[in-house]
């Protein structure tokens, strides 16, 4: 019923040009064997016999099952402590996901996440947070709106007024 026809064939030349965009395309592909392809957001992870003493910081997701001591900073990156994750650090980034166990304030600009078996132990401050139940907090939270900063504390203003009625008290 239906005839093919012959000219399909002259088709195959033209995917010639093909293979030549491919090697265009493998820059992208990272070297050292690694075939996975890249996303916009990488995650990086740090292995639980790894330990860290001073300043982390980075701009990719990232997962601790180490030890980590000093500071950590993702300001706009997901941190996730996992299950044998040690933090003994201020951690400042955009949210925190802990399944293992923090010792420091933690601050993050969208959400705090305590899992399950997770422990935090410091002050906690984020627009979000949750607490699963079994879960181990000791600490302070604050949560502010997003966008907000954090408040000057009320000391500064008590002080002048305090200052104001004793020179009333002096002059009666």
């Amino acid at each position: 019923m239906w005839k093919r026809d012959e000219s399909p064939k002259p088709a195959p030349p033209a995917p010639a040009p093909a293979p030549a965009a491919t090697p265009a395309h493998t820059p992208a592909v990272p070297s050292g064997g690694d075939f996975r392809p890249q996303t916009a957001r990488d995650n990086v992870n740090i292995g639980k016999s790894v330990f860290i003493k001073g300043e982390l910081s980075g701009s990719e997701d990232l997962t601790i099952e180490g030890n980590v001591e000093g500071r950590i900073e993702l300001k706009d990156n997901t941190l996730t402590i996992g299950p044998n994750g040690k933090i003994r650090a201020e951690v400042f980034a955009k949210q925190v996901i802990v399944l293992g166990e923090v010792t420091g304030n933690v601050t993050a600009s969208e959400k705090v996440d305590i899992r399950d078996n997770g422990s935090v132990d410091g002050d906690v401050t984020s627009p979000r947070v949750a607490i699963a139940e079994g879960a181990h907090f000791r600490g302070a939270i604050d949560m502010q709106r997003a966008g907000q900063g954090a408040k000057p504390k009320p000391a500064a203003a008590p002080a002048a007024p305090a200052a104001a009625p004793a020179p009333a008290k002096a002059g009666a």
